[in-house]
């Protein structure tokens, strides 16, 4: 099963019930208008935190009732983190959101170790993409979190990247871990953990995925590509999950997808023991909206399994 696009994954998503999602600072108009579409659409159930006052007269301006959202008031950003983690922790909600607070103070409630969401697991971001004229959702990892990983970071983060699109249904998604050229140079270091990373998914060192590369970008997406170049793998060409080789380029591949493209992005980080939403201030209210349903699905394809197509 694969999905083609973000209206596709809501419908898959409202099969489910909603997912209680708790927002750290919820006071932040782009969040709640997200937020709204979600509650409208029968596919969220939101908590929200911050400043109780700011947060209703920003749900009243767009018009937003929050007669069946629960909203806990707090003093500042630091200690609606806290809260809206400790939420997740305690079995209370199933997914926490970012909001109008730095990334740095939300990830220290997330990491802490008395009330937090560790797991042992490296944090790593997801991304996924619909791309005009693309036959199907597009994964990237990682361009937001580990910003050089080495090889033994790169495979937690593969991991994580094929558990979460495994939770929404894909059965052995294929993985082009990428490179600037399909073969091993010695010069080139990306190329040389993209052939180790593939030969650990052959011992079963990665699991339940296709994995090959090196790959470049082309011939990872494109079968024509890969085919004048006369790659024959599984995975070229059908690549369900780009893997980069740093932050860099992992900015710069999404940023392309979005602003050259006309992609509409989603994004969640994984590791935790739920799926952390964590937006970008520029990113709009639908791609928000987005990636509270990629989390949604995450949080209840891991715990009970894909819905029968």
């Amino acid at each position: 099963m694969r999905i083609r696009d973000f209206p596709q994954l809501m419908e898959k998503a409202s099969r489910y019930p909603r997912a209680r999602v708790a927002v750290a600072a919820a006071e932040d108009r782009e969040v709640l208008e997200a937020v709204k579409l979600g509650w409208e659409k029968g596919l969220i159930s939101p908590i929200l935190v911050g400043s109780e006052k700011e947060i209703r007269g920003q749900a009243a301006e767009i018009g937003f009732s929050l007669a069946d959202s629960d909203v806990f008031g707090v003093a500042d950003a630091a200690a609606s983190a806290r809260k809206a983690v400790e939420l997740v922790s305690s079995g209370e909600a199933d997914v926490v959101m970012k909001g109008f607070v730095g990334t740095s103070i939300f990830l220290k409630a997330v990491l802490n170790p008395e009330y937090g969401l560790r797991t042992g697991k490296l944090l790593s971001h997801l991304a996924a993409f619909e791309i005009p004229r693309f036959p199907r959702l597009l994964f990237m990892t990682d361009g937001g979190v580990n910003i050089a990983p080495d090889l033994a970071q790169k495979r937690e983060i593969l991991q994580n990247a094929v558990d979460a699109v495994t939770a929404l249904g894909y059965s052995e998604p294929k993985v082009a871990l990428l490179a600037a050229v399909e073969v091993v140079n010695p010069q080139m270091g990306a190329t040389i953990d993209a052939a180790s990373l593939s030969k650990m998914a052959d011992r079963g060192q990665v699991k339940g995925a296709l994995v090959d590369g090196p790959l470049a970008l082309d011939n990872a997406i494109d079968r024509e590509a890969a085919l004048h170049k006369g790659i024959i793998s599984p995975v070229a060409g059908e690549a369900d999950i780009l893997l980069v080789p740093d932050i860099e380029a992992g900015n710069v591949l999404a940023k392309s997808f979005s602003f050259l493209a006309g992609g509409t992005m989603a994004g969640i980080v994984m590791g935790s023991k739920a799926p952390i939403v964590l937006p970008s201030r520029a990113d709009s209210a639908y791609s928000k909206l987005c990636s509270l349903v990629l989390a949604s699905l995450v949080y209840h394809g891991s715990r009970r399994g894909p819905e029968d197509e």
